[in-house]
């Protein structure tokens, strides 16, 4: 026995009829909320055309598919996953001709596709909005002959109505879906932007990838220009790291898409003859190139085990992300390739270090008449300053103490240069300003642009408790005589620096006690922390001579212990900016 039909509504006056079409139209319009649209859809339908089955599909251009949106009485199963083409069974129909469809007797209509094997009535009405389609009503029930002329001519008034609701409601949607979607992208790029580790920044572009579309392999390819192929730099497989092959320019899907300066999205793999298979079961790819200032570094490629997965709406946002994801890992890039340097510079001013501490004394040689110490600190990993002691016979000494113009690895160079020119003339019996007219010569003839050392020569002589001195350019030594601190008159060019050069002498008539200290000029040109609240911006020599009044007693290594922590507490934690170096000789 067949059920009673259900109650339906009749409109017995045309304008009962209007006023619910009326209501239909402003209760669908009140909201741009889609999926509340389509409950409200469902509402007024139901009230006048009943059924067992009630479904709304919408149209969707990319795929030139309908889905269902809103259902009664369809299984869950068949709401997720039910999609019907344009021209499939009766509801493609309907949608393909734009025509509304009744059948009472679907068991003799081929058109049918059966989803429930009890129903018996369909009928399915076409939603047009400003000419395109919206998507179709799809009404189902198991009665024959459940619906009439009538219900289909109702359903066609409220769909012509509804349908403008309802795409207002999508496009709506489809607006915030790409409001918020640009404003992960921006999230995205800022992201990106402070990641400088390479790994990490392709590991977190992976991650946020996953968030815009679920793929199976998501691959990171770099241009090597050198060996003309794409270098696999980093690869995901089920949210595992996995080890690649590199691909020659343009070979594979990747390196077509490199070579047209374009995002590639294939369909098919293995319809495709470029594609290379790298996963096992893949069967569609998106390779988007990353451009950087008209330059490709590399290519995003992403895979899927579906068929048709990747869409338009997938290369569009990629293309626009891809340029943000070139420049983020072309800077980290750079910033592994200067880590490296400065890793492999970092070792080598260690190594030269190393070689510094030989090549300069280490201590002060035992000189009859003195008691002498000496000690140094670089400003950064080598030292510019040099110093040496040379003897001469007859228990006379040559002292040098200089500079080299600039600091690190260059100057520390070109200070061992000089003291290997030292070394070659010291030996004679010629007095220092002979030694450093010779030396300036020899520096000109092996010219180096900008290069030069401040230098002071002091010849000590035990017999006549004397020290006979030439200056090019180098700090003033400092002697101090009791309370008093006495500075010989020293001057002269750099050496290096200008041809055809004469330097004086003078002689310094030592006697006991006396405590000499020569010193570079980062001690006095230290500065003080900005707020450490210290008047004077610079060490200076006066907080120097004071300190060697009160330590002229001590011992001659005491006395390079306190300048150095004078030095310090005057720093208040300000950074060593220039090589500090110090040479403190007491005479017997």
């Amino acid at each position: 026995m067949e059920r009673p039909t259900p109650a339906r509504v009749r409109f017995r006056k045309r304008s009962e009829l209007l006023d619910f079409l009326l209501e239909a139209s402003e209760v669908t319009a009140e909201t741009l909320d889609l999926d509340e649209a389509l409950e409200r859809v469902g509402e007024i339908i139901r009230r006048v055309v009943p059924a067992e089955l009630f479904a709304i599909l919408l149209y969707d251009e990319a795929s030139k598919k309908l889905q269902i949106r809103y259902a009664i009485g369809h299984r869950e199963g068949v709401v997720r996953n039910l999609e019907i083409k344009l021209g499939e069974g009766l509801t493609g129909y309907a949608a393909q001709t734009r025509q509304a469809v009744l059948v009472n007797d679907v068991r003799n209509d081929p058109r049918y596709i059966p989803v429930l094997d009890a129903v018996q009535s369909e009928m399915v009405v076409p939603m047009i909005a400003r000419g395109a389609l919206v998507g179709v009503l799809d009404m189902q029930s198991t009665r024959r002959n459940a619906y009439t002329v009538y219900d289909r001519s109702l359903l066609q008034l409220l769909a012509g109505r509804v349908a403008m609701a309802l795409e207002n409601a999508r496009l709506y949607r489809r607006l915030e879906e790409q409001n918020q979607q640009m404003r992960m992208l921006t999230a995205f790029s800022q992201e990106f932007s402070s990641i400088l580790d390479l790994d990490e920044l392709l590991r977190k572009i992976a991650e946020n990838a996953r968030q815009l579309v679920n793929y199976d392999s998501f691959n990171v390819l770099l241009v090597d220009n050198e060996r003309r192929l794409l270098r696999h730099r980093f690869s995901l497989r089920y949210d595992q790291r996995v080890q690649m092959d590199n691909i020659p320019f343009g070979s594979g899907i990747t390196g077509a898409a490199v070579e047209a300066r374009e995002a590639i999205r294939v369909n098919d793999t293995l319809q495709d003859p470029r594609y290379i298979a790298s996963h096992p079961g893949i069967l569609s790819e998106l390779a988007v190139p990353l451009i950087l200032r008209d330059r490709v570094v590399g290519v995003l490629d992403l895979e899927s085990e579906k068929l048709g997965f990747f869409t338009e709406e997938h290369v569009r946002v990629f293309s626009v992300l891809a340029p943000q994801i070139a420049s983020a890992i072309e800077n980290a890039r750079l910033y592994e390739e200067l880590a490296q340097r400065e890793s492999r510079m970092e070792q080598d001013l260690r190594a030269a270090r190393k070689l510094q501490k030989v090549l300069l004394p280490r201590r002060a040689p035992e000189m009859l008449g003195l008691e002498c110490a000496l000690g140094s600190r670089p400003a950064r990993e080598i030292s510019g300053d040099l110093y040496d002691f040379f003897e001469r016979g007859q228990n006379r000494w040559l002292i040098c103490f200089g500079d080299s113009s600039g600091k690190s690895a260059a100057a520390a160079l070109y200070g061992a240069l000089v003291s290997g020119l030292i070394r070659g003339v010291a030996q004679s019996d010629q007095p220092p300003a002979s030694v450093m007219a010779q030396l300036n010569e020899a520096l000109l003839e092996r010219k180096v642009d900008a290069k030069y050392v401040t230098l002071l020569l002091m010849m000590w002589d035990p017999t006549t408790r004397s020290f006979t001195m030439s200056n090019a350019g180098n700090t003033q030594p400092l002697i101090c005589r009791g309370e008093d601190i006495l500075v010989p008159k020293l001057e002269g060019v750099p050496v290096g620096l200008l041809e055809g050069q004469t330097y004086e002498e003078t002689v310094f008539a030592a006697q006991p006690g006396d405590l000499l200290l020569l010193y570079s000029d980062g001690v006095q040109d230290q500065h003080a922390c900005h707020d450490a609240g210290l008047e004077a911006p610079e060490y200076g020599t006066g907080r120097l001579e004071d300190l060697l009044r009160r330590m002229k007693d001590a011992p001659a290594a005491e006395i390079i212990g306190a300048i150095f922590r004078d030095l310090d507490e005057f720093a208040a934690g300000a950074p060593i900016t220039d090589d500090q170096s110090l040479i403190v000789m007491k005479v017997k």
